[in-house]
């Protein structure tokens, strides 16, 4: 007889129940059972039904739950592959530190136009968007390591525009020091296509959407819509959202899939837009300005100017390519299938973020220029809220792992430093056979807490200096009164220069006011 304290492992994985308000201990099962599919019966052949899209999270939560746990017991094979699902930041390096480890791994991903998940640049004739992430900051050292190989080879460089916080009526402020800001020399996906241009025991599957994992005679047999997609040692999930929590609601993984549902993720709406001219410039600023976090003003929350951005030259333009981000509250309000956005919702949202773009700028209703091309898009899983704060989660019995830039925070720093966590962690585990399972589990039940970041994300080390600007402003504004010449100005200009090591925001103030400036 099986009891809890005597675990028959007769074949390839058992099936675990957790205990029930009816059970008073946990009761394992045959795999023989009729009951219960067994490990020999193979996937289930696919059947047709109605699209579970518009499924309730009440419906996807209570299969959760329900669900029993896999757990794999035959020893890990000599040559293993892992499974990756999502070809983002993490799932890409996980990939890549799987290599260095000697484990081989295909990556699957939706990816029609490219790899990159969040990473994503739209290019239309000479028009070129990063329409997810902006840029991004280094705070770690291992993150560091790998930027720094990346600026080597040409893929990334530091951004040198200004940029700041645009208050409503056009009231700019630079941040004056700040961290390195890096992008990929051509767009953010550029970045994500390069990683594994020189792998060798890497696979990229694209574009697929794998909608079944079942677990069958030691390994997890991976399907799109009925299609076989392979069998693996151990998969990886790099991805999160609606789609993820789906493809977990009856994999047999009920600790990963209540962790996965555990996140909430934020909405922003995206919209793109290329002008014949440059915006004009906000209030009193003699400078453009690259990027900046627009606050006071619901319909948006950033706006960036690609062309600048991307550009090596100080003559930028036409076409002049903007990517305007929205708030978390004004994605939430307006929020729609994003697969299947009505024409009516997508005129509204592009008309009220351009009526935000003015407001920001502090222009006239209506006196914005007409833009040669718009384009919106809503990103209905953006970012996530809250975060376990760990890098990342697995689950040693069904041999299954997340990685993602929410398990640490909202950054593509995040990402990375998640994705190389988990395959190391991964790798350990192969390297022992699978067979110390309880020394390898990780995060599956780590409570979640609030996350805090910018609308677009996190950036380490990227502080707002309004004050700064503001104070400084006083004191030059001071010394303009008792009408210095411009020497003592240049005098001044220095001394603020050397306490913040940028005099860009000095420059903009010195503009404004009635002196003599050269």
């Amino acid at each position: 007889m099986l009891t809890a304290g005597n675990h028959l492992l007769a074949s390839s994985f058992v099936l675990y129940f957790p205990c029930s308000k009816l059970s008073k201990r946990p009761t394992f099962t045959f795999l023989t059972s009729p009951t219960l599919r067994s490990s020999m019966d193979g996937p289930k052949k696919p059947t047709r039904r109605r699209s579970s899209y518009g499924s309730s999270r009440k419906s996807v939560l209570k299969k959760t739950f329900k669900q029993e746990q896999v757990t794999f017991t035959a020893p890990v094979s000599d040559d293993p592959v892992v499974a990756i699902i999502g070809g983002g930041m993490s799932g890409l390096l996980c990939a890549l530190q799987l290599e260095k480890r000697g484990v081989r791994s295909t990556v699957f991903d939706t990816g029609i136009h490219g790899l990159g998940g969040r990473m994503g640049t739209r290019s239309i004739d000479e028009m070129v968007f990063d329409h997810a992430a902006q840029f991004f900051t280094v705070s770690n050292s291992v993150f560091r390591e790998l930027v720094d190989e990346w600026s080597q080879k040409g893929l990334v460089r530091q951004s040198q525009g200004v940029i700041g916080e645009l208050e409503a009526g056009g009231h700019f402020f630079p941040f004056l020091s700040s961290p390195p800001r890096y992008i990929a020399v051509n767009g953010m996906r550029t970045l994500a296509d390069s990683l594994l241009s020189q792998s060798s025991l890497i696979e990229v599957v694209r574009p697929c959407w794998i909608s079944s994992i079942e677990p069958y005679n030691g390994m997890w047999h991976l399907s799109e819509n009925g299609k076989h997609r392979g069998q693996f040692d151990a998969t990886v999930i790099a991805h999160n959202g609606k789609c993820a929590n789906r493809l977990l609601s009856s994999s047999g993984l009920p600790l990963i899939a209540r962790q996965m549902k555990r996140l909430d993720l934020s909405s922003i709406w995206a919209l793109l837009a290329a002008f014949e001219e440059p915006l004009p410039l906000p209030g009193k600023t003699v400078a453009p300005f690259e990027g900046a976090f627009v606050k006071g003003i619901d319909s948006v929350s950033w706006m960036g100017n690609n062309t600048q951005k991307l550009s090596n030259s100080q003559n930028v333009g036409p076409p002049h390519c903007w990517t305007f981000f929205s708030t978390a509250s004004f994605g939430k309000r307006n929020k729609v299938p994003q697969e299947n956005i009505p024409s009516a919702t997508a005129e509204k949202v592009k008309q009220l973020m351009f009526a935000g773009v003015e407001n920001a700028l502090g222009l006239e209703t209506g006196s914005l220029k007409k833009p040669i091309y718009t384009r919106v898009q809503l990103w209905g899983a953006a970012l996530p809220t809250n975060t376990p704060g760990i890098p990342c989660i697995f689950d040693p019995l069904g041999r299954t792992g997340i990685c993602g830039d929410w398990l640490l925070g909202s950054s593509l720093e995040a990402a990375a430093i998640s994705g190389l966590s988990l395959a190391n962690h991964i790798a350990d585990f192969l390297k022992s056979g699978g067979l110390r399972p309880d020394e390898f589990s990780v995060g599956l039940h780590k409570d979640f807490h609030p996350l805090q970041g910018h609308d677009i994300g996190q950036f380490p080390g990227l502080e707002s200096n309004k004050d700064i600007c503001e104070a400084e402003f006083a004191f030059v504004k001071a010394i303009s009164l008792t009408k210095l010449h411009f020497p003592c100005c240049f005098d001044v200009r220095l001394s603020i220069n050397s306490l913040n090591g940028n005099d860009t925001c000095v420059w903009n103030l010195l503009a404004s006011l009635p002196i003599a400036v050269s």
